[in-house]
């Protein structure tokens, strides 16, 4: 069974490709933040070491870790951002490295699909046998996040200033995925690609 990294920037259209894939029986798909999600509810080992680290007022009315409220915690300070990520991306990866060995044994499926925005920063390149990139032309990303998420230029502007840029990705990545034009065609050259793979 293969592993495939699947990363790209905001506004790139990850969770439509990812979507794609899930069509596919012998396709097994994780998303790292929906795991990340998971790992921080109420009663778990990352819940008790978050709320330990920034206190209660990151816990929501009904005790879970309110992400929003977190957020506007962490960003305000790089070495408590630092300290919570390390907690959680430790545990995601091993999450992620039980959930995969589940799956081979499984023998139900040909690939492992891994989507994470942060998969070259937390180095999923050591644990993937490829990493692709869905690439999307600068100003298909803006123009989709304005009509999709409302955002402004400045915050767009934001958030891709903090993101890794188009030659670092395609430099860490085997395969480069274009998703600037019309999404069927993005499928088509996706399902193309992978007629070849067998796990």
């Amino acid at each position: 069974m293969k592993m495939i990294g699947i990363t790209g920037g905001v506004g790139a259209g990850k969770s439509a490709v990812i979507d794609h894939l899930k069509e596919n029986p012998r396709f097994l798909v994780r998303k790292a933040d929906e795991i990340g999600h998971l790992l921080m509810e109420k009663g778990t080992e990352v819940f008790s070491k978050i709320t330990e680290l920034l206190g209660e007022e990151v816990i929501s009315e009904d005790g879970n870790i309110d992400r929003t409220r977190m957020g506007a915690v962490i960003f305000k300070d790089p070495l408590i951002t630092e300290k919570v990520n390390n907690i959680i991306h430790p545990a995601v990866r091993e999450y992620i490295m039980e959930d995969k060995e589940k799956a081979r044994l499984s023998g139900r499926y040909d690939i492992y699909f891994l989507e994470a925005a942060l998969l070259i920063e937390c180095g999923y390149d050591k644990i993937c046998d490829e990493l692709w990139y869905i690439y999307t032309a600068p100003e298909v990303r803006r123009e989709r996040l304005k009509i999709s998420r409302g955002y402004s230029d400045e915050k767009i502007d934001d958030i891709m200033g903090r993101q890794l840029q188009n030659d670092e990705f395609i430099k860490a990545c085997s395969r480069v995925i274009d998703n600037s034009g019309d999404i069927g065609e993005t499928f088509k050259n996706l399902d193309r690609v992978l007629s070849g793979y067998k796990g």
